[in-house]
Parts: C-alpha cells; structure tokens; sequence
C-alpha cells in the first residue's frame, strides 16, 4: 500500500506540469502552482527539517497562516516522513490567555521536533516550549531566502514509511482547537480518501474544489486539502479569515473557477445568506456545483432552504445541497446523503424527543409541536454504526442515544495520551462519538453533543433549537447566539441561560429585545429561559473551526455574574 510520500513523487513523474491548486489571499493575485512547483518547495522545506535533526517519525507543529509556506511546509515534513500537525495561528477570535496556555499543553504533551511559525512569534514558541526539551523552532522568512538543492527524489526520509506508520495529528477543535491529538496513519487516510471519492464519484477531469476552510480542522485538511491534492483533483484554496471578512469571495470563486464541490459548516449557510449582497453577485454563475456538502454540526433544514433561496437565482441547483457526517477519529467522514436525490427530512414530535428521548414521526401540518431533522446520510460501505445507551447497549431504531462507529480508517491512538484513547472505545473496537442521534431507515439523523444536553425537569433539550429559535429575533446577530445549563438546587434541576449578541441599544428597546426572544424560546421548544443576557459584538467565544465554544461562554457568563452581584 502506498503512503503520502510515494503518492506525491509518483505525481511529480507523472504529472509535474498539471496545476495542483490556486491560492487565493485578498488583495493580491491568485497564485497557481504546478505539481512541480509544489512538491519542490516542499523539497527544500524537507531539507531544512533534516538539517535541523527532525527525523522520521517525529512530529512537527505548524504555526502558519494561510498561504504558501503552510502549504509547502505540510508538504515538506510529509516527505521527511514526520508528523504534521497544524495548530491555528494566534488571532483577535481567540482569547490570547487561553491560546498561550493550551499552546503549553500541547507542546508538553505532543513534545514535537520542531515548530514552523514566523519570526515575530518565534518569542511565544520558546516561551511556551518552557526550556529544556523545547524544540527546534524553524522561521518561514529564513526558509524562504534559503536556495534548496535538488533531492535524491528515490531517498527521501518519507519513503521509508510505513503505511501503519503515524501520518499526521489532527487536534479535536475545542476553543484553539488544540485537546486531544488524532493520529492517524498513512493506511487509515488512504482507505479514507479511497472510500468516499468513490462516494462522491470524485473525477480529476470534472471536478474543482473550492474551499475557505483551515487546515487545522478535518473538514478543512481531509475533503479540502489531502484528498484534491493526494487524488490530483484541482484545488482553489482561499484564507478563512477573508472569507470570514467578505464569504461573497467564496461564490466568486466557485463561478470564476467552475468549482463543482465545497464544503461548508451548517452557520456558514446562514452566513452567506445573510451576509452576502446582490453587489457582490454580478456576473456570479453557481450552475457548475454538484456538492455544497454541510458537515460538521447538527444539519438545519431552515439553514439549506435559506441558503437555496438567497443563490437560485445565481445558478444554484437546489439538488446540490447534500450532507455529511465526520470526525477526525475516522479521518473524516461517516456518511454521506444526497448524491441520488434529495436530502431526506424527518418530522418529529418535540415533546417525544424531549420527554421519550424517540424520534416519533408525524404529519408536518397536524398541529403538534415538532422538529424538523435533516439526515446525515447513510454509513460509508465501509463503516458501521449503532446507537446505544449509557450502558452500551444498542437501542432500537429512532430511539435517541450516543452515535458508535467502526472502520477500517480509524485514528491509531489519541497521540501519547493511552488512558484517554482507551476510554473512547467500547469493546469489539467501537468508538464512543459524543454525539447523540437516531437511525431510521438505515439513515442517520445527529442531534447534538452529548456534553451540551440540557436536562430541565426530566426533559432532554438541545441548545441549538433553543439558538436557533432566538437568532430568528430581528435585532440578534444570527449565529452569535449561545444556550447553555445551569443548575438551579433548589429547584433540583437545570435552568437554561442565552446570551445573545445584539446591536447597541438603550435599556428600554434591550428589555424589550429579551422579552422577544424569551417568546421565540417558547413557542419553538417549549423551553422557558430564566436568564436572556444580551451583549455587544465580538462577545461570544467560537472554536478554532466556527463552532460555538460552549464551556468557555458558560464560563465567561458566570464570571460575569459573579462581578455583576
């Protein structure tokens, strides 16, 4: 079997000429590299890692924006054979306290060979890094200017591998998205990209990928990075952080382009909806998309019927909007859905998948309270699923639990942490997701994390219906919304809290603005929210990948709270 190294050289024979991917940054001309041009700045990338004693088999933490050097510099621990692991670089999103000391723990834990980062934050690594077995930190700006020979291309460190052998380290996205470290082999990726390009009837001739996402989360590195460029589909490629600026960039590209697949996380629908101008549309043309694949988080059917609504009129087929289900524990994706028709969408009853803990279908127009789920798709040919209970037993179809999932495509190990990766399997090599849902029909239907569940007086409530239900609110920031428990002793059970972003206002229109969402709250889940804190932009904590930091905007509130009393 092949490994990342072998695939790469064989492509530089075969292909050197063919265009591997175009970057894009804001302000600047895209920048397209050959196959050539790639794998030999990677080269010389390799050469640096060796002259600095990084060997085989050895990790390597990469502290890069996007760009050329993050890309080149994967690359280039790929054919030394060490172990990438990409971490996001220090920004105003995340919390600089927090971002230093998970960096710490990481370092401690992961103790890599070296760091690749920038000059001007060389002084954080070795901070960090805390003396003694620190590692060696490399600096992009040296590289740069550093003329590389050409390599032996048949005796490269990387060629030497294993299939077995550890690959790469994906980090779970918690709020620098740096806990527990993924590894993953060589064998585990292949069989991966193996199984769901046939999946998706991946083409090299037909298809382009287009993607803003990061590389240090699997959506991002997996389906938008290590597939296009290891299977020789073309790859356009823009910064996060200019999509996040102006996501009207992301269509431009599609239609310029002729971009066939993207993949996107459920609030990025909303997003671009909302936040996307007919200005910025002129002359757009979405009609070559065959895949705007939702993947992630729970999948909101209000947030493609919003998505379809805002671009059909762009050359949007309705039919493209398709969904995922994945983890970096399987490399990435689980099942898939809506390659041979529509997205399957299942009525529930609220008070049944509350209260019963069963997704019990109903007619959508009988007048009960439901829930409206969009299916994650059926399992990959070649992994299994089951839903148990909190003693690992199965439970019967549309009775909610905890996802469990085997594969031939599973992580090694959490990376040097065995008590951990012990805990995440059952027996028989069942791996424990966290999340909660429900089969029916062979499909899979997730409900949220396992962790999140808010229990209010034996009801079992999700707070995403509860954010969903109050971004609806004319005057919160859709998406800048977070629901959490609170446990109230006397009464014995949890009470739930919302803190939403709102436009700048005075007591009188903001007392009103909580009353408003306090009624949305109710009539869509039948949840009552005793505390409705309302908060300026830039409040609320969001993960390293786009997700809602739960824990830490728990914690920022009752900090708050405390100062308040």
């Amino acid at each position: 079997m092949a490994t990342f190294t072998r695939l790469l050289v064989d492509r530089l024979r075969s292909q050197p000429d063919s265009t591997a991917l175009v970057l894009q940054t804001a302000r600047q001309p895209d920048w397209t590299l050959s196959v050539s041009d790639l794998i030999r700045a990677a080269a010389g990338w390799q050469s640096v890692l060796a002259g600095h004693g990084v060997c085989p088999g050895e990790a390597v933490l990469l502290i890069l924006q996007h760009g050329s050097d993050l890309v080149q510099a994967y690359f280039g621990c790929v054919l030394n054979g060490s172990i990438p692991a990409v971490m996001p670089f220090l920004t105003e999103k995340l919390l600089p306290e927090r971002y230093r000391a998970e960096l710490s723990a990481l370092l401690g834990v992961t103790r890599p060979a070296a760091v690749i980062t920038y000059a001007d934050f060389e002084g954080e690594v070795l901070a960090a890094g805390g003396g003694g077995d620190a590692p060696a930190v490399i600096v992009a700006e040296r590289v740069r200017a550093e003329a590389a020979p050409e390599p032996d291309w048949e005796q490269l460190p990387g060629l030497r591998r294993d299939p077995d052998d550890i690959a790469l380290l994906q980090h779970s996205s918690g709020t620098t998205g740096l806990q527990k470290g993924v590894a993953l082999s060589h064998r585990a990726v292949l069989r991966q990209l193996e199984v769901y390009s046939r999946a998706l009837r991946l083409d090299p001739a037909r298809d382009t990928i287009v993607s803003w996402l990061p590389l240090y989360h699997d959506m991002g590195l997996i389906a938008s990075f290590l597939m296009p460029l290891l299977l020789g589909v073309p790859l356009v490629l823009m910064s996060p952080f200019d999509w996040v600026r102006a996501p009207y960039r992301l269509l431009q590209s599609i239609s310029a382009y002729r971009g066939t697949l993207t993949w996107l996380p459920n609030f990025a629908y909303n997003f671009c909806a909302q936040k996307i101008r007919d200005r910025d549309l002129q002359g757009v043309d979405l009609s070559s998309l065959r895949g705007v694949i939702n993947c992630s988080e729970p999948c909101r059917p209000e947030s493609h019927a919003a998505f379809t609504a805002r671009f059909a009129g762009f050359g949007l087929n309705p039919a493209a909007l398709m969904t995922c289900y994945a983890m970096a524990e399987n490399v990435f994706a689980v099942t898939q859905a809506g390659l041979d028709g529509p997205v399957s969408e299942d009525v529930i009853d609220r008070d049944a998948l509350q209260v019963e803990r069963v997704a019990r279908p109903v007619p959508a127009d009988d007048g009960r309270a439901v829930v409206r789920m969009l299916s994650n798709g059926r399992p990959l040919p070649n992994v299994a699923l089951r839903v148990v209970d909190a003693n690992g037993a199965d439970l019967p179809e549309r009775a909610v639990g905890e996802i469990v999932l085997r594969s031939d495509c599973m992580l090694s190990e959490y990376y040097r942490r065995p008590e951990v990766t012990r805990k995440a399997f059952l027996p028989g090599g069942w791996y424990l997701t966290g999340d909660l849902g429900y089969l029916a029909g062979g499909e899979l239907f997730v409900s949220g994390r396992k962790k999140d569940l808010i229990i209010v007086g034996g009801k079992n409530i999700y707070p995403q219906d509860i954010e969903t239900a109050a971004s609806q609110v004319p005057g919160v920031h859709p998406g800048r919304v977070v629901a959490f428990g609170l446990f109230d002793e006397a009464a014995g059970t949890e009470e739930v809290a919302l803190v939403a972003e709102v436009d700048p206002a005075g007591p009188a229109e903001r007392e009103a603005l909580a009353d408003a969402i306090r009624q949305a709250v109710t009539r869509g889940t039948a949840v009552t929210l005793r505390r409705v804190h309302l908060v300026g932009a830039g409040w609320i904590i969001k993960t390293s990948s786009g997700k809602t930091a739960r824990g830490a905007n728990k914690e920022r509130f009752l900090k708050e709270l405390a100062t308040e009393g």
